[in-house]
């Protein structure tokens, strides 16, 4: 299908910005008021947290608000512990029209060990809006590394199969 655009209409072409450009990292040292009666900290407040670092980077990318969408599943693999510095990294992998999928990587730092290990992975996708909650186009993302260009066509996968289920369930 061809798209034609309104007569006098202007083509613009559409800015991008690299992976690098809106990248984020987020560290909080975990208390005993975030944690559960082993000592663990609750997974909600990991996602409270992996939420804001997400936001952080698609707002950096997009230079607008933006809204959280979807979480893709979240497995909690090691528990967190208090005392732990959580580190959580940020990165925007996709780039539709006015979404974007950003992943946040999750790690806790034992301080006096000085052991870091991998806790979990999310992915997270995000609407840039105007003032009136309206979707606005934003920047395309350019990978850059092999590791960007890897994460790019992976989310490019997720996205179809996201699609792809919300067409199933009837959604828009």
């Amino acid at each position: 299908m061809t798209m034609t655009r309104p007569e006098g209409a202007q083509q613009t072409e559409r800015s991008s910005r690299t992976v690098s450009d809106s990248q984020h990292e987020a560290a909080e040292l975990m208390m005993p008021h975030e944690a559960n009666i082993l000592g663990h900290v609750f997974g909600g407040a990991i996602l409270a947290m992996m939420d804001k670092t997400a936001a952080v980077a698609a707002i950096r990318h997009s230079r607008t608000a933006c809204v959280t969408v979807s979480v893709d599943r979240v497995d909690f693999r090691e528990p967190i512990h208090v005392g732990d510095l959580v580190v959580m990294k940020a990165s925007v992998n996709y780039v539709g029209r006015s979404s974007m999928e950003i992943g946040v990587r999750v790690e806790a730092e034992h301080l006096i060990e000085g052991v870091r290990r991998h806790t979990n992975s999310c992915y997270l996708t995000f609407v840039a809006v105007d003032k009136n909650g309206r979707p606005v186009e934003i920047p395309l993302v350019v990978p850059e590394t092999d590791v960007e260009k890897k994460r790019y066509a992976a989310a490019q996968e997720r996205r179809r199969r996201r699609l792809e289920e919300r067409k199933a369930e009837g959604g828009n």
